[in-house]
């Protein structure tokens, strides 16, 4: 009978492989909002990288103009009680669907700048290459 000197790993990578992969694509499920915002396009627009070491303050307004705070429906009001307590050097972040009304958005700017809150960014779509 045969000695088995070394163990054939080759099953065993060929099964972490799969599970890597089960991994990846789950994940990236994971980061997507649940909002379903359809940006709207903009041609020099630059890759947003969120900060580590700071959570930012972020604003959606949905195509038909819900106001959202960190994804939770809000009104003007609630949120304009709510940025007196933020630092003023705050990231905030906002997005906004190409479908909802332009005032929405300038009511919510309105509310930032009253309370002195500059350090805005507002994340659009890269448009595509033609």
């Amino acid at each position: 009978m045969k000695r088995f000197d070394t163990i054939n790993v080759i099953p065993l990578i060929d099964v972490m492989l799969v599970l890597l992969a089960i991994v990846l694509t789950t994940a990236s499920f994971i980061v997507k909002d649940s909002l379903n915002l359809d940006l709207p396009e903009t041609q020099s627009t630059q890759t947003y990288v969120p900060p580590k070491d700071e959570i930012p303050v972020t604003f959606h307004i949905d195509q038909q103009n819900q106001l959202y705070l960190n994804e939770e429906p809000q009104t003007l009001l609630a949120i304009d009680a709510m940025l007196t307590t933020l630092n003023k050097e705050q990231r905030i972040v906002i997005q906004v669907d190409k479908k909802a009304e332009f005032g929405e958005f300038v009511q919510l700017i309105d509310l930032l700048k009253a309370q002195q809150l500059n350090n805005l960014t507002i994340l659009t779509k890269a448009k595509a290459a033609q």
